[in-house]
């Protein structure tokens, strides 16, 4: 992102991340201590929010370590030479770490307008305006509007092309016409597969939802789902190497980013997962479940072990709010009392 690039990121001791300008002595008085960095420097963001959550949760990064040792044989693909880091996204760990930093901004702004900072307030409000309308422009990208858009212009386009190939053909110029004919057929193609990746963002249909545990049924891992693509959205170096290509589905299904619980591995930290390779639990998973982006992105827990997404991360994928079904015995045991 341009906008992050260009400008210094500045985190405060307790995990925080917000934009700074020049007035980095204002900025001070909403900080006990700070430091900048001159890029979106995702590992020292990751650090921030292991210190921060793992503090937060009481976890012993040691004993953390312990399960590192018996993961090194559980996640192993089998037949398909693969293991569970095969599946581990950059991407996808720094679009949550975009995510985290909008919050923390959002988060600012508004701490600055209840002391009075009204200048502050005004600074951090341009940064996240510039902040969200980067990211907008990433997900639309990403989500198909712009290939919506790319497959209107290029209809466009062949109108003009076809107009020009009957100018050609009446006028004999076969020469042009047959460069035109190429150009046409390769714009129909890209055309189509522009139509086909937008209109599979508007129909998407997902087996699993934001805050459900689920289970790889490759590698054995549990995990969180945190966010979601109706297709899949990696780089085609990414998909070799998980080998997408042999999946039953292929690219051509849901994807998910997933949080993997530390306890399995403590370093794959997000995955992007097929969803034929996903399954949910049969029954309530109520087991710990530890992760330092957790307490970030959820709530907590519903009755049914599962995690509660945020409202920010909810809008985000523009997923609605998922209702924990009432078990009849227990409203008759409430019914009766």
């Amino acid at each position: 992102m341009q906008v992050l690039s260009s400008n210094t990121v500045t985190a405060s001791g307790s995990g925080g991340i917000y934009g700074t300008n020049s007035s980095t002595d204002q900025h001070s008085k909403l900080m006990k201590r700070n430091f900048t960095v001159s890029t979106f420097d995702r590992k020292c963001l990751w650090n921030l929010c292991m210190q921060s959550s793992f503090s937060s949760g009481n976890l012993n990064v040691q004993r953390a370590s312990k399960y590192k040792a018996k993961a090194g044989w559980l996640f192993k693909g089998g037949d398909k030479g693969l293991d569970a880091s095969s599946e581990r996204s950059e991407s996808a760990n720094e679009d949550l770490l975009i995510f985290f930093f909008q919050l923390d901004l959002a988060t600012r702004v508004q701490y600055a307008l209840n002391v009075e900072q009204y200048e502050i307030a005004k600074q951090l409000r341009n940064k996240l305006n510039e902040v969200e309308a980067e990211v907008i422009k990433l997900q639309d990208s990403k989500r198909g509007s712009t290939s919506k858009s790319e497959a209107q212009d290029k209809a466009i386009s062949l109108i003009r092309l076809r107009a020009d190939l009957q100018k050609a053909i009446e006028g004999e110029d076969y020469a042009s016409a047959a460069k035109l004919r190429d150009e046409i057929s390769n714009m129909e193609a890209e055309s189509l597969a522009a139509s086909a990746k937008a209109l599979a963002f508007e129909k998407a249909e997902y087996a699993f939802r934001l805050g459900q545990k689920v289970r790889h049924k490759v590698f054995g891992y549990r995990a969180v789902i945190c966010g979601m693509d109706p297709v899949c959205c990696e780089s085609s170096e990414w998909m070799e190497t998980a080998q997408v290509d042999k999946l039953s589905q292929g690219s051509s299904q849901p994807f998910y980013q997933a949080l993997v619980d530390v306890h399995d591995d403590p370093n794959l930290v997000v995955t992007y997962v097929a969803e034929e390779n996903l399954v949910a639990p049969e029954q309530p998973d109520l087991r710990r479940f530890d992760h330092p982006y957790i307490p970030i992105l959820f709530y907590g827990t519903d009755s049914a072990g599962d995690f509660i997404p945020i409202k920010q991360l909810r809008e985000k994928y523009n997923r609605p709010r998922h209702e924990v079904p009432i078990d009849p015995q227990d409203q008759e045991g409430n019914d009766s009392n």
